[in-house]
């Protein structure tokens, strides 16, 4: 992993921050429109709207059309949604890392550095839902810097984190699509302890579900 830095977050990190985490969120959504696919629900509605319109019109055409046109529509909601969540995450707190995360108790951000240009961020803060555990948010990697072990030296910085201020573990939460995340975090050693659908209506419709897993570590 030449040339590579982890370091704190400054405020000169803004901007490229965002561009990673907008980048590799609007990665995921072709993954997203192909799970919605292969829900049952699709594939009926699908399937139910294509023998009507050939039913009533004796023809293929129209048929086609009106698939193609709820194809069309589905695309947009996923497009919608990933919006709708990174515009969310911005607001949260990626507009205002400092105060989220280095003006808190046992919370950090970090950038990762490859010759003056950052190429990927991690941070951690106290788990809302778990006690005694910190969990880690906002992993990402640009596309052009993937595959050279910086996801990893990420993640073990926040275990380190974790570990030297007296937590027990570390816990994250990644969605049903993210399954090359879902390799990383099991090869780095966490456990799946959870899987339930997003709160969001059209998520639980489509079985967009969540998975928390959870990194138990070994106080010294």
């Amino acid at each position: 992993m030449a040339n590579i830095q982890i370091r704190k977050y400054k405020d000169e990190d803004a901007e490229h921050v965002q561009e990673i985490f907008i980048l590799g969120m609007s990665e995921h959504l072709p993954a997203s429109f192909m799970h919605i696919l292969k829900q049952p629900l699709t594939q009926m509605v699908l399937m139910c709207t294509f023998c009507a319109f050939l039913t009533s019109s004796k023809s293929f055409l129209l048929p086609i059309l009106a698939v193609t046109l709820l194809l069309a529509g589905a695309r947009q909601m996923v497009v919608y949604l990933l919006n709708k969540y990174i515009e969310t995450c911005l607001r949260k707190d990626l507009r205002n890392i400092s105060e989220t995360y280095l003006g808190q108790k046992d919370s950090c951000f970090w950038v990762a550095e490859s010759d003056g240009q950052v190429v990927g961020t991690v941070a951690c803060l106290p788990s809302k839902n778990e006690t005694g555990c910190l969990e880690l948010k906002r992993m990402s990697v640009h596309l052009s810097y993937r595959r050279l072990g910086i996801a990893k030296a990420l993640c073990q910085t926040v275990a380190n984190f974790t570990r030297d201020r007296g937590y027990t573990a570390v816990v994250l939460h990644t969605s049903v699509v993210q399954t090359d995340a879902q390799k990383l975090y099991e090869h780095m050693g966490y456990k799946r302890i959870s899987e339930s659908a997003a709160p969001e209506f059209a998520a639980k419709i489509f079985n967009f579900n969540l998975i928390v897993y959870r990194l138990d570590l070994q106080q010294n």
